[in-house]
């Protein structure tokens, strides 16, 4: 099982409306890298590397389809499990993938907002998925 970090420019960005947590006006993207996120300093998805983009893996990552609910004063992100399918090699032709994060796409500078670490680099084979499955709730605000 993946380990969640939330980078810490997060909720400052939400504060500031650099991200939109309600999925109606934002596109939240998630990609794959190779090197450890620095949850106090990375901020934005130029700081990460992401594995190449071929074979079933696009640089920029993928789109996630999201959406937040609020009860009382917490607010609750739900979302769909994104699946990459290796098609015609390793996926990205990366051996090397370890860490996949969350950035959204709208803003200005794709700012971060989470990370989930594998534990271990993995490689994805032709035919073979891998799939970043977000379980009963994305992340809670409370």
């Amino acid at each position: 099982m993946a380990t969640y970090t939330k980078y810490e420019t997060f909720i400052e960005n939400l504060a500031n409306k650099l991200i939109d947590a309600f999925g109606t006006t934002d596109t939240w993207k998630a990609v794959i890298h190779t090197d450890a996120p620095v949850v106090a300093t990375d901020n934005v998805l130029g700081d990460l590397t992401q594995i190449g983009g071929s074979n079933g893996y696009t640089t920029g990552g993928s789109d996630i389809t999201y959406n937040s609910t609020r009860t009382g004063a917490t607010i609750t992100a739900t979302a769909v499990d994104v699946v990459w399918t290796a098609s015609g090699g390793n996926l990205g032709a990366s051996t090397t993938g370890r860490y996949v994060s969350i950035y959204d796409d709208t803003s200005a500078l794709d700012n971060l907002l989470c990370s989930y670490d594998y534990g271990a680099t993995f490689t994805v084979a032709t035919g073979e998925t891998f799939t970043l499955d977000f379980g009963a709730s994305f992340f809670t605000l409370a």
